[in-house]
């Protein structure tokens, strides 16, 4: 038989008295100092930045800068730029079919590779006329 008895000396006896532990108090001017600190790290770099948003408001309401001629010209970057719905429009005027059901990257994938064909097209007929005229 296993016997749990409690010996005395694992048990603190209740009749001793307890000693609250003392937290020492930080100095009232480190307190101030990490205040001070907070304020200079913190709320001034915020109210700056919200500063200089109403005192320009031209700068808040500027659109974004007109795209460049790299974004109207890179069929890539023409293509990241859209809206799945002007993609799709895209692909109607390619006369891509069945692309309805495509998601953005197989309908990105397959407009560049249309895309790529025709610019090789137009190359091979722009070539054929000169060759013509020549």
């Amino acid at each position: 038989m296993i016997n749990f008895s409690v010996t005395p000396e694992l048990v603190p006896s209740s009749k001793a008295p307890q000693q609250r532990r003392q937290l020492h108090p930080l100095p009232r001017g480190v307190v101030e100092l990490y205040g001070l600190i907070a304020v200079l790290m913190v709320l001034i770099p915020e109210w700056l930045a919200e500063g200089t948003m109403s005192f320009n408001p031209e700068a808040s309401s500027n659109q974004l800068p007109v795209a460049a001629r790299a974004w109207q010209t890179l069929p890539e970057l023409r293509l990241a730029s859209m809206s799945l719905q002007e993609m799709r429009q895209l692909a109607r005027e390619l006369r891509l079919w069945g692309y309805g059901g495509d998601c953005r990257d197989t309908l990105t994938a397959r407009l560049l590779k249309k895309m790529r064909r025709k610019r090789h097209q137009r190359g091979q007929q722009k070539l054929a006329d000169e060759q013509d005229a020549l």
